[in-house]
């Protein structure tokens, strides 16, 4: 019993459960409201017709007195002798043509002029008044012309009334109670407790969601129902698994579609473009630019499959992707068997011409290693620069980050004016470099564009400056 009551205590916590109990309440007190109302009415008209009894009683004897013979002056002591009922408080006696022959006790309100048709009532008129009660009587149909107006003491029928009022509306309320209480365990152990439950399994359910929870435990999974309740908990199960079977797919597409999106763009410019999908443009004061073509790649794609072709060239800059993870460079773009990469940018660095430097060495021992393995004759080429560039994406379709400005153009023409096997930079990038490294000036070249410039050729690190810590940490890019 305990049990049952904490229970339905805990149902009055929820909002539905409270208007539930309001409208059951309301509805049990509106509908014994409706029974009352007559019930009370009838009850007054029983005890009023009790009085009336009563009133009667003086009316008959006054009339058989009256038939008996007796003089009105021993007729009114015997009326007299009546009135010292506690019910019976006054009478007046009036003759037909309204002559009052004696008003005894406390005078009625009723008087002769308010009644009509004498002749032919017996209780011609009545009148409630408060604690009081008068009645009118007409003995002109037993052959006595009499009229008797006596008044009662009605306080005993309030007081009744009262009581019963009392007793409907504490009985009202007891089956309300009972009612309401049983209504509410009834549709809290079917409907309400479920529906709650069913409530905490849906934020759960949008916290697995949001947070990538697999199986998390619902009620409604444990639930077997064969009702309508039991329909919405199966399809709030499906509705469960389908969002999150989409949700996941949706999340996996967008996964694959970061990746796809960070292999041609720098993280930086990703996000920002996700955020705001419009041109993206930025200014580098500082930035190495490395551009290199394999030698004697044209001369092998005549003599292998295309298959085998595009298989060797992926094996080179598959190396060459691995280099620019390692230390941290932005690949720009591969065309035909020429690869761009730039060291500075998006995240301006201070060792962009280093960075540049040890990928460009590292380069040429991945060729020699491929053409040992493949038994090639391939070579290199390499061209350095450091400048001043823009870059940025640009367009709607097929996304690309890209360089502009004359230190690009410079160091593409560093690389076509350059020497197989070799490296060859810029006198901007020796400014940068020739501390820590061996550079071999080739002297001035005449380059297209540009005219004459004095050019050099990078050939290895300069031990005496570049220790051993300085190079793992730099290999640990």
């Amino acid at each position: 019993m305990s049990s049952k009551l904490s229970t339905l205590l805990g149902l009055f916590r929820a909002r539905l459960s409270r208007q539930i109990v309001f409208w059951v309440f309301a509805s049990i007190v509106a509908i014994e409201a409706i029974i009352l109302v007559p019930s009370y009415f009838r009850r007054e008209r029983e005890l009023i017709q009790q009085l009336e009894e009563v009133s009667k009683v003086i009316f008959n004897s006054t009339v058989r007195w009256k038939k008996q013979g007796e003089s009105e002056s021993i007729l009114l002591d015997k009326i007299q002798i009546l009135l010292s009922y506690p019910q019976n408080l006054g009478v007046a006696l009036y003759r037909p043509n309204g002559q009052l022959i004696e008003r005894l006790g406390e005078p009625p309100k009723i008087t002769f002029s308010d009644l009509q048709n004498t002749e032919t009532c017996m209780i011609c008129k009545s009148y409630l008044d408060g604690n009081r009660y008068d009645i009118a009587w007409s003995a002109r149909k037993t052959g006595v012309d009499y009229i008797l107006i006596i008044r009662h003491d009605a306080s005993s029928i309030q007081k009744e009334l009262q009581a019963f009022t009392l007793r409907i509306a504490g009985l009202v309320f007891l089956i309300s109670f009972f009612v309401t209480g049983t209504t509410m365990l009834a549709l809290g152990s079917t409907a309400i407790v479920p529906i709650l439950r069913l409530r905490d399994d849906l934020m759960a359910a949008a916290e697995a969601i949001s947070k990538d929870k697999a199986n998390p435990n619902f009620y409604s999974l444990s639930v077997k129902r064969q009702d309508e309740l039991g329909e919405v908990m199966e399809a709030f199960n499906q509705m469960f698994y389908r969002i999150s079977w989409e949700y996941a797919e949706r999340k996996r597409a967008e996964e694959q579609s970061d990746r796809l999106l960070l292999n041609i763009l720098p993280k930086p410019i990703a996000e920002q473009l996700k955020q705001k999908p419009s041109c993206i443009a930025d200014r580098f004061e500082e930035v190495t630019i490395l551009f290199a073509d394999i030698v004697g790649f044209t001369q092998l794609s005549a003599e292998i499959s295309p298959t085998e072709l595009v298989n060797l060239l992926n094996e080179i800059f598959s190396a060459f992707d691995r280099l620019t993870e390692k230390y941290r460079l932005e690949k720009i773009k591969t065309i035909g068997d020429a690869y761009m990469v730039a060291s500075g940018l998006p995240v301006p660095r201070p060792d962009h011409a280093e960075s540049i430097a040890e990928m460009a060495l590292d380069m040429q021992q991945e060729v020699k290693q491929f053409n040992q393995l493949h038994s090639t004759k391939l070579d290199i080429r390499i061209g350095i620069n450091t400048g001043e560039v823009v870059a940025g994406v640009i367009g709607t379709k097929k996304f690309i980050y890209d360089l502009w400005g004359d230190a690009v153009n410079t160091a593409s023409r560093m690389e076509s004016h350059g020497i197989a096997g070799a490296i060859q930079v810029t006198e901007a990038t020796y400014q940068s470099l020739r501390n820590k490294y061996l550079l071999q000036e080739r002297g001035v070249i005449k380059v297209k564009g540009k005219g004459e410039m004095m050019v050099f050729l990078l050939t290895g690190r300069n031990v005496s400056t570049l220790n051993g810590t300085q190079l793992s940490q730099l290999h640990r890019l």
